[in-house]
């Protein structure tokens, strides 16, 4: 006697990502996986990952969903992962596709020219430097996927 079970599979396990700004949740999606920019390294996040809470950096995260991948940049702020949940806190968030390469080197151009006399002026030129350099390098990312895709 066969006992072979006929009930559906179990559902693909998935995240649920949400990013929030103090002005608003830019995102709130259901994804099979995200990567985010952690002040050392790079974190991937699929289901069942530990809980873990980190500090981001200024850069690129990187989501899944099926068959879609998309890039959004995010200026600091921290993460949170929870079974299901991947939380991001963040000052600032945009989609890549929405990055305007020339601003963002006009701002790396901007940020490499301001004066440093300070050790908390050489500091804050380097926070700025880095965002500008992060956005630039997405912008171009994102130009170049756009190409491709055409």
């Amino acid at each position: 006697m066969s006992t072979a079970s006929t009930s559906a599979p179990p559902p693909k396990k998935t995240l649920k990502l949400l990013v929030v700004t103090p002005e608003k949740v830019v995102l709130e999606e259901v994804v099979d996986f995200v990567a985010l920019p952690l002040l050392d390294g790079e974190l991937g996040v699929l289901p069942g990952h530990q809980p873990i809470v980190g500090r981001l950096s200024h850069g690129e995260l990187r989501l899944r969903a099926g068959a879609v991948s998309r890039a959004y940049f995010v200026d600091g702020g921290f993460v949170q992962v929870k079974p299901g949940l991947v939380t991001v806190l963040t000052s600032r968030s945009m989609a890549a596709s929405g990055i305007d390469p020339e601003l963002a080197h006009r701002d790396l151009e901007l940020a490499a020219s301001r004066p440093a006399a300070t050790l908390k002026d050489r500091q804050d030129k380097d926070r700025i430097l880095a965002r500008a350099r992060a956005l630039r390098r997405l912008a171009a990312k994102a130009a170049q996927r756009k190409s491709t895709s055409t």
